[in-house]
């Protein structure tokens, strides 16, 4: 992966090529920004420039194990979960799902962390770096690079480590082997421990712009300018976000669904049946649940704004927007606040552990009294 495969995201680009040109490159990057701006995507593409600089008299074999990420001086540490096949002391290391990774990397870099637990193979359980992950990168740190100057380490979503995994990372940034460049790609940095943040030097990255997206749409899946146009605006600067738009069966429109379910079912004050929707999105796998949640505190502000009638304010899809048609109108100052908080509350318990079916059920039972203040 180039630069010239990275969707817009011009001016990071240009940040990045110069600190090569300056000879400035630290030993260790962060990345960081809004979720689908492209942050690993532009990590992999600087990674390459590293690797692979125009004056390579090997440039072109370079590129190749480059473009099919098979770069020996290329490591990637990523989350990882614990199969059922797994011995019990086990601690699970990237390597275990190289060929999961892989394949999916070679589609798009543009992934998130849900996409890549459903690839593992199970999307209810949560996804850490081990420290057995640590111990398997400082041997592969170890041996000396094969093709050039750099090593690289790319670490995706170094907030996910463990506190084991993250000290021993820690010692790996305070003295990284010789010619090693780490970049780590973070959605959530105020996660990592100060003492990590500290030895990187943090790299943000902007929303993609609109227009850039829009572009992208058109020229790599096709849509009609109106379309794109409609979608971009939508996306909020995620191409992952776009792509979930014109994707028919992803995750947000069953999230949709859900949300609608309970919003009739409390209107309707129909507890039972109340009580059977609460078991259904308890099957869920925790991260998922969440995610729902967040999914609902947007529409809750959708749909507030959607009274004011202005179009410029809202951002749905068609799909929503349907919807918001006639259910905006229980969206109201007196209980958009409440609605958000019991939302805010339960994404807490739900992160912190708390049985899913007592917590969603609880949500809808606090949710007819609320969907009915005026």
């Amino acid at each position: 992966m180039t630069f010239d495969d990275v969707i817009g995201q011009q001016d990071a680009k240009d940040r990045l090529r110069q600190l090569v040109t300056e000879n400035r490159v630290p030993h260790a990057i962060l990345f960081t920004g809004p979720r689908g701006a492209g942050k690993l995507a532009l990590a992999i593409a600087f990674a390459s420039y590293l690797l692979n600089p125009e004056d390579n008299p090997n440039y072109r074999n370079a590129k190749a194990m480059l473009d099919n990420y098979e770069h020996p001086d290329l490591h990637f540490t990523y989350p990882t979960i614990k199969l059922p096949s797994m011995n019990a002391d086990y601690k699970p290391v990237s390597d275990d799902f190289a060929q999961e990774w892989h394949s999916m990397i070679v589609k798009s870099p543009y992934i998130t962390i849900a996409e890549w637990i459903a690839q593992m193979g199970d999307d209810k359980k949560r996804a850490i770096i081990t420290a057995g992950e640590s111990e398997a990168l400082i041997h592969k740190l170890s041996i000396k690079s094969s093709q050039g100057v750099y090593k690289i380490s790319i670490i995706w979503l170094p907030e996910l480590m463990n506190l084991e995994c993250a000290n021993k990372i820690l010692k790996l940034l305070e003295e990284p082997p010789v010619g090693t460049v780490f970049l780590l790609v973070s959605e959530e940095p105020e996660k990592l421990l100060e003492t990590i943040r500290s030895r990187t030097q943090r790299f943000d990255v902007k929303r993609i712009a609109d227009e850039d997206i829009c572009k992208a749409l058109i020229e790599k899946r096709g849509l009609g300018e109106d379309d794109a146009r409609r979608i971009s605006r939508i996306a909020h600067g995620s191409w992952n976000d776009a792509l979930q738009v014109i994707d028919a069966g992803n995750e947000e429109r069953q999230f949709l669904d859900m949300f609608e379910t309970l919003m009739r079912l409390c209107y309707m004050r129909k507890v039972n049946e109340l009580k059977r929707w609460s078991e259904a999105v308890s099957a869920f796998g925790r991260d998922k649940q969440r995610r729902m949640i967040a999914y609902f505190q947007r529409q809750v502000r959708e749909n507030f704004v959607y009274n004011f009638h202005n179009p410029e304010l809202n951002y749905q899809t068609k799909e929503e927007a349907g919807f918001s048609r006639n259910f905006a109108r229980f969206i109201n100052e007196a209980n958009v606040i409440g609605i958000n908080e019991l939302l805010q509350c339960a994404y807490r318990d739900i992160g912190q552990n708390a049985n899913a079916k007592i917590v969603f059920y609880d949500l809808a039972l606090k949710m007819i009294v609320l969907i009915l203040t005026k």
